[in-house]
């Protein structure tokens, strides 16, 4: 089934040109730093800012080797002063904007609610709208900082369509009325991939407000990483020869993590529902998880689906993990506009999987829609964020309640 209509185009959004003044979103890696240089290279007036997360509440232990080993803990420290290094070395004036507080809220608190309700959050996902383009923007604002643009190190890029957002899906205009009250967009800024579309930081940007994105861009959309690599060489930045980190919090801090509560240990059973073992709460484990269950079987088994209400984990092969569609709700769309029909598109359901041709209908008045695959996937896990994509353009997303 298909009801998009062809005869329309994406237009790429304008890049900052010289004598701009902008804001670069800085981390200390090499994706940001050589964002800062090639855009004060092209003669605009840059300004680095770095957010601290870091609240020190929780006793996470520092790195021994002095590299920052996650996206949360103490070793945010070493960035922050790389980052001032650099800046004070290029005549660039830096910005630490502390949102810790709306970290630990939006980020870190749902993080811990969402695994001890037995699903599986993405914080990428939710720190982006809120705190990267939400929190660490309006901070700025509060220091006085004028800008035109907020540029990040991401490899994604932004378009607009030429035609309403509506008449993509093929459905007819809304009225005044309509567009007022649901705030609707007729044209809005809209997340594609960048050329390096192994990269595809875009599906971690899909809840950042087309509003949002006015005054946003990713300078780094027309860049593979190894170009980035070879450019920050040839200009010896010390950001290139760094390790970058990649995980939230290091596996072994979980511990520490959800230290706040006790954790309530329970039964692992398989999908008969015999017991093959115990947990050590439910927040431990994920959709797919094979390593460190502590059950012996002569087939390898996985975490097939997690009940926070019995506090059971259950387990099966992973044929049985093979599931024919999900479905969604909070739904984030762009322009704000949330298709009426049913349609035909690309959804990624997790960041390392590939968008899978799926049929998707509203499903009910509390915002949820159904996702029917065309093939079967494995490992749905509900708290993910299931991205609808129309030719690598994102239309919208929602979060993964259930798959069936």
């Amino acid at each position: 089934m298909e009801n998009f209509v062809h005869n329309f185009e994406f237009i790429k959004i304008n890049e900052p040109q010289a004598g701009d003044s902008v804001v670069v979103g800085m981390s200390g890696g090499v994706d940001s730093t050589l964002v800062a240089l090639i855009l004060k290279e092209k003669g605009c007036n840059v300004i680095g800012a770095t957010m601290s997360l870091w609240d020190k509440k929780l006793p996470l232990p520092p790195s021994v080797n002095g590299i920052r080993q996650s996206c949360y803990g103490p070793d945010e420290q070493i960035d922050i002063e790389e980052c001032m290094r650099f800046c004070k070395e290029n005549e660039i004036p830096h910005y630490v904007i502390n949102v810790q507080e709306d970290y630990r809220k939006e980020v870190l608190e749902n993080f811990k609610a969402e695994y001890r309700s037995g699903r599986t959050p993405n914080p990428c996902i939710i720190c982006n709208p809120k705190i990267k383009f939400g929190s660490f923007l309006r901070g700025l604002e509060k220091a006085g900082v004028q800008f035109d643009y907020f540029c990040t190190g991401h490899y994604a890029s932004l378009v607009k369509p030429n035609v309403p957002i509506w008449e993509i899906y093929g459905e007819k205009a809304p009225t005044e009325t309509e567009i007022k009250a649901k705030k609707l967009e007729a044209f809005p800024i809209m997340i594609t991939h960048a050329k390096d579309y192994t990269k595809d930081q875009a599906y971690f940007l899909y809840r950042v407000a087309a509003k949002t994105l006015e005054k946003v861009r990713f300078p780094l959309s027309s860049l593979t990483k190894k170009e980035v690599i070879d450019k920050a060489m040839e200009k010896n930045l010390y950001a290139a020869s760094r390790k970058e980190s990649q995980d939230f919090v290091p596996a072994q801090y979980l511990d520490i993590i959800f230290s706040d509560k006790k954790s309530v240990p329970g039964n692992i059973i398989n999908l008969d529902g015999k017991k093959l073992g115990t947990h050590k709460g439910i927040e431990f484990y994920t959709i797919g998880q094979r390593r460190g269950l502590g059950v012996s079987s002569q087939t390898p088994l996985y975490v097939h689906s997690i009940d926070a209400s019995t506090n059971t984990v259950v387990l099966a092969e992973n044929a049985d993990l093979l599931q024919d569609g999900l479905i969604a709700d909070n739904w984030v769309w762009a322009g704000n506009y949330a298709p009426q029909k049913p349609f035909t598109a690309f959804v990624k359901i997790r960041l390392a999987s590939k968008p899978m041709q799926a049929l998707v209908e509203p499903y009910s008045i509390e915002n949820e829609y159904k996702i029917t695959f065309a093939q079967p996937q494995r490992a749905i896990a509900p708290g993910q964020s299931a991205v609808i994509y129309y030719n690598g353009i994102t239309l919208g997303g929602g979060l993964i309640k259930r798959s069936f």
